[in-house]
């Protein structure tokens, strides 16, 4: 009963996105096919915690694209200390020193996860994109920023939403609270969906920007598996091409 109750919950939400955020989508796909038409990186960043995992998926990943250079903070990220973490992504300017760190500069493209999106390492990492003249997919969710209170301890000083920067606004239909199961006779809700759902869409950025590419007859920058065979050796010129320019290559 259970895994159909939690399965139903995800189609539904995927179901949702491909129904209503696939021009999205591909609107972001397009801006990631621009980046690689001009040998540019596409930086991809999470806001705290768990969505930080989605530049991992990206990153150096069978099929993925090779030129994705995630903004990669220890910090913030779940292997950190879980309340240290907690701490760092309801910090001010922490986010901003991140940009600053990677040195993003104007027409740079970044895409930015946190299903949450109100949170001082989100909205101070998007502000300072925004200021450097970065271009930003934001994968986020509609709910929790239109339904968290203004005054909400966990929202920047500011006010603002992720969507409210970003050139791309994904929604990802993340419930407020995330975890979407009730096991009866127990109050917590449990079974988060964010990753789930953020992982489809990061997924769907690839396989339209690939598509984008080859309309214009442009061969993508994909690895391929390590682990199959003559896999590395497959991989030798693109690593030779981007371990200058990614730093956690």
């Amino acid at each position: 009963m259970y895994q159909q109750k939690y399965w139903d919950y995800i189609k539904d939400n995927v179901e949702k996105i491909n129904a209503t955020q696939i021009e999205s989508i591909k609107k972001g796909a397009r801006l990631m096919a621009d980046a690689i038409q001009s040998d540019k990186l596409i930086h991809v960043y999470g806001g705290g915690g768990h969505t930080t995992l989605c530049m991992g998926e990206m990153f150096f990943r069978a099929g993925g694209l090779s030129n994705i250079n995630p903004l990669m903070e220890t910090g913030l990220s779940v292997f950190n200390q879980a309340l240290k973490y907690l701490e760092f992504e309801r910090t001010v300017n922490y986010g901003s020193a991140i940009i600053k760190y990677y040195d993003l500069k104007k027409d740079d493209l970044l895409i930015i996860f946190h299903n949450i999106g109100i949170n001082p390492a989100t909205i101070d990492a998007a502000e300072e994109a925004k200021k450097r003249g970065v271009k930003i997919i934001a994968v986020s969710s509609s709910l929790w920023q239109e339904q968290m209170p203004k005054d909400h301890f966990i929202r920047h000083p500011n006010g603002k939403n992720l969507f409210d920067y970003a050139d791309v606004c994904i929604d990802d239909y993340n419930p407020v609270g995330d975890a979407v199961i009730r096991i009866e006779g127990f109050d917590t809700p449990i079974a988060p969906v964010s990753n789930i759902v953020d992982f489809y869409i990061a997924h769907l950025l690839e396989i339209y920007t690939v598509e984008e590419c080859v309309k214009r007859g442009i061969a993508p920058p994909c690895w391929t598996s390590a682990n199959t065979p003559r896999g590395d050796e497959k991989n030798v010129a693109l690593l030779d091409k981007y371990k200058s320019r990614v730093k956690m290559l």
